[in-house]
């Protein structure tokens, strides 16, 4: 049994990787400021040490890292619209914050540093299926501070020798996902909007393909890097295919309208997940149509 430290770990993909550090029966650690607005509730498991805490504050979590030999970093400022909106507060929580536990881990010689991540990095110059070799092309506030956090991750590693791995999530999606606010991800913001009775609101032409990739395989991933023997890379975790908006509208409802395009949004995202299946020994194992068909129990 090992001591993990969970930061976000009361979020959406965070509570997932906190159930699966217990069930395989660590000890877990969990902070979590519990500032997302778009989450209708914060998941804290009684079985975990939980803390009400800031990233940006590394006097209040330096001491919660003691004894800590996995960090599982996916506290942030998420959402781009918002941080477009937020810009300070967004590069004070994802790169500042970032280097605070990075500092923590370094300080109390942790054996890992898994960092979470966006492919909202690769923005427009690249041609998907999208490699981690490609140049990063940062459309907005929020994947330039996901990319500054990148490097931070590598340097602790080149300079201090702190095993760190970068994953690069593509658009995650499933139980827990974010729910409320018109800048929510599109699949819990379509079920939600089906269960008010209201239209399915299509961000522009609707024809903009994103690869969802379930959370489960997400969690998977990061219990694959937690054992791996690589470190100073960066992994893309997504499906290796992808949907239309229009698709994944389709799945749920035919009650549809069209809004206005946003910017500093890619049109097309597609993993290619090969470093993922030979450094992490991961394969994504859940599909978007198993998700949608009812006699499928995931």
């Amino acid at each position: 049994m090992s001591k993990c430290l969970v930061t976000g770990g009361a979020g959406f993909i965070g509570s997932h990787i906190v159930s699966k550090l217990l069930h395989n029966n660590h000890h877990v650690v969990v902070l979590d400021n519990e500032s997302s607005e778009a989450n209708e509730a914060f998941n804290w498991y009684d079985d975990a040490e939980n803390h009400v805490v800031d990233i940006r504050d590394f006097d209040a979590c330096r001491p919660l890292f003691e004894g800590v030999e996995y960090v599982f970093h996916l506290a942030a400022f998420s959402r781009i619209q918002i941080a477009m909106e937020r810009p300070v507060q967004c590069l004070e929580t994802n790169y500042l914050g970032t280097h605070n536990m990075l500092e923590c881990a370094r300080q109390v010689k942790a054996r890992r540093f898994i960092n979470s991540s966006t492919s909202s990095s690769y923005g427009l110059i690249n041609e998907p299926p999208l490699r981690e070799d490609m140049k990063s092309d940062c459309l907005n506030h929020y994947s330039a501070s996901k990319i500054g956090a990148e490097t931070l991750c590598q340097m602790f590693w080149r300079l201090h020798g702190l095993r760190t791995i970068t994953l690069r999530y593509f658009n995650v999606y499933g139980p827990r996902q974010p729910l409320k606010g018109k800048y929510a991800p599109v699949i819990g913001l379509f079920e939600e909007q089906k269960k008010r009775g209201e239209p399915l609101t299509i961000v522009g032409d609707g024809e903009q393909r994103r690869d969802f990739t379930h959370v489960y395989d997400v969690v998977e991933a990061n219990m694959c890097a937690m054992m791996t023997h690589f470190a100073g890379i960066e992994v893309n975790i997504g499906s290796g295919t992808n949907h239309s908006v229009n698709e994944v509208a389709a799945f749920i409802s035919d009650n549809t309208i069209n809004i206005p395009a946003r910017p500093g949004e890619a049109r097309i995202t597609l993993a290619d997940n090969r470093r993922a299946q030979k450094m992490l020994g991961w394969t994504p194992k859940i599909s978007l149509e198993q998700y949608f068909d009812p006699n499928t129990h995931l």
